[in-house]
């Protein structure tokens, strides 16, 4: 396989579209169409993990997080940019999935709110588009005898979907108005007269990668010269896609007893507690890494528990006062777990290269009673 190849299995099941706009993710090092047989999974590429990866012959290195945050203005052995610098003398590439993986459902948001046991949980905010980008309404206005050939063909070309049902749409009859001047073509009446015709107000909707190929569609099949119509966008306000993810407990537990099940899914040696320690969780939110923002909307949603990765001083107060109860992991620590899934879900898209989860790869924090 090619490093093109198996980043198109990657995003089969991350696609990078739902990553936030700050965030660089995809391939950040190396060549596309490098062959590939080894490959390396890691939250954060350190030299150790640099120098893991040439023991292991590795010519892939799938990184959470991205090894370049900003512009390089340079590539030197020395600095900031060392490791980039090692990572290309060594011949490996780099791929990065980051917020990609938080917002992707089964990712690392529902496989910390699957450890808490939250149902049929939500995302908390940081919204984005659906992969396929947004949906759109297309409305048109048709002459009567041929609204079932321009219908027909918006249809084909992939509009009118929803769930399970297609040729979903929306017509009314009007009456349309119109007056041909010097240099028209008219389908309907004659230059220099104004028509009144009965036409039909048809709706449907489009998803985003339909738009054009619909619309074209559309031009072809109606037989007005120049086609009346409007492209609303539609904002999706159930079926958002984001960071965090909220909701109620399958089945009440105290605190204790949540505690234990996070040490043995995530592996956490330590955590830390704001709030009340010894509660009975209900409801509760969580969000991986650093996504402290997002408590002012857990406080607002009444939840018992927020499970995180790292707060800032003024949001643990927040937290504090309103008497919401916060665990913090450390910040990779609220990652590591997924990469054992996503080599999983990997192979199974790419099973002729070798896929390794990264032994060097770990929390940067040592936590030890003083």
């Amino acid at each position: 396989m090619k490093v093109k190849d198996v980043a198109a299995a990657i995003e089969r099941i991350v696609p990078l579209e739902l990553a936030q706009g700050w965030d660089n993710v995809g391939l950040l090092v190396g060549d596309a169409g490098q062959d590939v047989k080894n490959v390396l999974l890691t939250i954060d590429i350190t030299a150790d993990v640099v120098a893991e990866a040439g023991k292991l012959k590795t010519d892939l290195i799938v990184s959470y997080h991205p090894i370049i945050w900003d512009g390089l203005k340079k590539v030197t052995v020395d600095g900031p940019s060392g490791v980039v610098y090692d990572l290309i003398r060594a011949g490996i590439s780099v791929f990065s999935i980051h917020t990609a993986l938080d917002t992707v459902a089964g990712g690392v948001n529902d496989g910390l709110a699957e450890i808490l046991g939250i149902e049929d949980a939500k995302p908390l905010g940081d919204y984005v588009d659906a992969p396929s980008g947004c949906t759109y309404k297309l409305v048109v206005f048709v002459p009567l005898d041929a609204v079932g050939k321009v219908s027909n063909a918006v249809f084909a070309a992939g509009a009118g979907m929803m769930g399970n049902y297609s040729h979903c749409g929306f017509s009314a009859d009007g009456t349309g108005t119109f007056l041909p001047l010097e240099g028209a073509r008219p389908a309907i009446g004659s230059k220099g007269n104004l028509e009144k015709v009965p036409e039909m107000r048809f709706e449907t909707i489009v998803p985003g990668d339909k738009l054009d190929a619909v619309i074209a569609a559309m031009r072809k099949a109606h037989p007005y010269e120049l086609p009346a119509f409007d492209v609303f966008r539609q904002c999706n306000t159930e079926d958002k896609l984001g960071l965090g993810r909220i909701g109620k407990l399958t089945k009440p537990m105290r605190m204790a007893a949540l505690i234990e099940k996070i040490k043995a899914a995530t592996g956490a040696k330590a955590v830390g507690i704001i709030g009340p320690a010894d509660r009975l969780v209900k409801k509760a939110a969580v969000c991986a890494g650093s996504c402290g923002e997002i408590i002012h909307k857990v406080i607002a949603a009444g939840a018992d528990l927020y499970l995180t990765g790292e707060l800032k001083h003024n949001q643990a107060l927040a937290a504090q006062e309103a008497d919401l109860t916060c665990i913090c992991l450390s910040h990779t620590v609220s990652e590591r777990f997924i990469l054992k899934k996503f080599a999983k879900q990997l192979k199974k898209q790419a099973n002729s290269i070798t896929i390794r989860v990264s032994k060097k790869d770990a929390d940067p924090f040592r936590w030890k009673n003083i």
